[in-house]
């Protein structure tokens, strides 16, 4: 069956070829085997190969083999390389960018996108998302969320909200929350931060 095109960014394909260039054009300077792309986005390593052959012959990314690994990054020396990083950063930029910044920091248990940009994510129709909105559970610092926010912000070219609750708070959350009950209730996509190899 065929996928639908994607409405974050319409002009692709399909869902895995903008998360795929994502976390490539985002990430310059990693070099991804296809399993470990596959791991990111969900997906199969057949998929991951089928796309990276077809980004390679197209020269939007760079590949070489280490034993019967496939190793791929993005081709940074094009003349598409720019616009494309810039178009990616804020149409799927997100998911790579944040799982990035968050994984290491102290007392992020989880993070959650959720609101405009979760919706479009899961295929829910509208307008552009104008911001991208985290929920964060644990007890990180707030200068520390500060920081990755106003870092996120100037890489995705639109505001990041970030806001933490205790892992007390997430798990115990009572409906007479607001916040929480509508968070629940609407898309929430995970930040993978405990499985991110290769960086």
């Amino acid at each position: 069956m065929k996928e639908s095109p994607p409405l974050l960014l319409p002009l692709l394909r399909s869902q895995t070829h903008g998360e795929l260039l994502a976390w490539l054009f985002l990430h310059p300077e990693a070099e991804y085997s296809t399993t470990d792309l596959a791991r990111l986005v969900g997906t199969s390593q057949s998929t991951v190969s089928r796309e990276a052959t077809v980004l390679a012959d197209a020269g939007l990314v760079s590949e070489r083999r280490h034993g019967r690994l496939r190793l791929l990054r993005a081709a940074g020396n094009t003349s598409i390389a720019r616009p494309l990083t810039d178009l990616l950063a804020i149409t799927y930029g997100p998911l790579p960018v944040l799982t990035k910044s968050l994984r290491d920091l102290n007392g992020v248990e989880q993070a959650y996108i959720h609101g405009s940009w979760a919706a479009r994510y899961q295929g829910e129709p509208g307008a552009v998302p104008r911001d991208v909105d985290v929920l964060v559970i644990g007890d990180a610092d707030d200068d520390e969320l500060y920081a990755v926010a106003r870092k996120a912000r100037t890489t995705l070219g639109r505001e990041v909200d970030i806001q933490q609750v205790t892992s007390r708070q997430w798990e115990d959350s009572p409906d007479d929350d607001p916040f929480l009950t509508t968070v629940r209730s609407r898309p929430l996509i995970r930040l993978a931060l405990r499985e991110v190899p290769g960086q």
